[in-house]
């Protein structure tokens, strides 16, 4: 008796296709798909397509450390980050101190240190660590 009935292998050929990520068109379906069982599991274990959003979920993630690594920064990598998102000059970092110091951080001469770290990761609310 074989354990792979016909109706698994007509089940298998309809759920394969939901859990299947060979190139970029397929990795954007599989992050909508992914999207939505987020909005309807949520974090409820019990829910009977908890298990699928784990599955897609890692698989998902497997995708995106092979095809998209993130690349490793620092804390000035970071800082040229928030600034932009928060739009905000070299002069408006006071608690860096003067622009100069603020260009030469961005610049890669100087480093960040512990002062200039405790006052970013407030104004901008993260971890310090994030910055070094």
């Amino acid at each position: 008796m074989s354990v792979i009935t016909p109706q698994l292998e007509r089940s298998w050929a309809q759920v394969s296709a939901l859990l299947t990520i060979q190139n970029e068109q397929d990795y954007d379906l599989a992050v909508d798909r992914l999207n939505s069982l987020i909005d309807e599991v949520g974090a409820d274990e019990h829910h009977p397509l908890y298990s699928l959003l784990d599955t897609l979920g890692t698989l998902v993630h497997a995708w995106e450390e092979q095809h998209h690594p993130m690349p490793r920064s620092g804390g000035r990598e970071l800082l040229q980050f928030l600034m932009a998102e928060h739009h905000l000059t070299q002069s408006d970092l006071p608690e860096v101190r003067s622009q100069g110091v603020v260009s030469e951080i961005l610049a890669g001469k100087r480093e960040l240190n512990v002062r200039q770290i405790r006052a970013l990761s407030e104004r901008f609310g993260v971890s310090p660590s994030v910055f070094v």
